[in-house]
């Protein structure tokens, strides 16, 4: 419905695939930034799995555009006539359901499998896709693994469809370690949502979460994250302050570094033996 009343187009139609310039593909490329570099060895390893079998393996950026592939050097042609070379669009306004387009514009992994495209000239074509989110929670690209063979079985696509899913979270969780490489990156948790990864600074405070943790601790969906306590996230004893928790923390914090040297952790705190001795027992720490 929404290839044919949103965008107008004509099922039937044969049009042969137009690409972009090698100028504007590299100036997408870098709208796109370290992504691309990122994912590089992601579609190295997931075509090293697929490839044999007659796939090809495909990045796009935001907007369905073809921006890096892995295909046999010996397929290149038919690829390329098919559209599935870079430069190519497959967003939905241009090539209606599809995998790649359909896949950004729910935001959500799924299979297109042969007929079940809109356009004639795609239905030999089986399609596996998973968008990819930035480090701000936002769709950035898209992962897509692509075949034309007549034997190739929805039970193979869904076999697939969990690499390129691996592959897109694995891409996803480097990015984000990579814009935080400055920052404490902490994992939370690994689900088939993505993996949690929030980020901190040297107060304890979040300053990044990836997608998956967003979702997890109900935080904004995208954008810039507003900092917040890490504590307040994980759920910390709310019975003391925040105050009294941060004291607590940072005496504890000293006396691992000192080996459990109460002398020694109290010169690195800038207080005296006694008083040291007095806010470990106000805390109930050991020494």
């Amino acid at each position: 419905m929404r290839s044919q009343r949103k965008h107008g187009l004509d099922p039937g139609r044969k049009d042969r695939p137009e690409y972009l310039t090698n100028f504007e593909i590299e100036t997408r490329k870098r709208e796109l930034g370290r992504v691309v570099t990122i994912a590089e060895s992601k579609l190295d390893q997931l075509f090293a799995v697929v490839g044999g079998s007659g796939c090809c393996v495909l990045l796009t950026d935001r907007d369905g555009i073809v921006i890096d592939h892995r295909y046999q050097m010996a397929d290149e042609h038919a690829f390329r006539a098919w559209g599935l070379g870079a430069g190519a669009d497959w967003s939905e306004s241009a090539q209606g359901t599809n995998g790649i387009g359909t896949c950004l514009a729910e935001g959500r992994e799924l299979i297109v499998h042969r007929d079940q495209h809109f356009m004639a000239t795609n239905i030999e074509m089986s399609c596996i896709d998973a968008p990819v989110y930035g480090p701000d929670g936002e769709i950035v690209a898209a992962l897509d693994v692509s075949s034309a063979r007549a034997d190739q079985t929805e039970a193979l696509n869904g076999l697939i469809a969990e690499l390129v899913r691996q592959a897109a979270r694995n891409i996803e969780a480097d990015a984000f370690q990579d814009k935080f490489s400055d920052a404490r990156v902490l994992v939370v948790s690994d689900s088939s949502d993505g993996v949690s990864l929030l980020a901190t600074n040297a107060d304890d405070i979040v300053i990044g979460a990836t997608r998956a943790a967003r979702r997890a601790f109900d935080l904004q969906s995208f954008g810039d994250l507003k900092p917040i306590p890490l504590g307040d996230l994980i759920g910390r004893d709310s019975a003391s302050t925040g105050f009294a928790r941060a004291q607590s923390a940072a005496i504890t914090r000293a006396l691992i570094r000192a080996d459990h040297n109460v002398s020694l952790a109290a010169r690195e705190l800038g207080v005296s033996r006694a008083t040291l001795y007095r806010r470990m027992k106000r805390f109930g720490i050991k020494g």
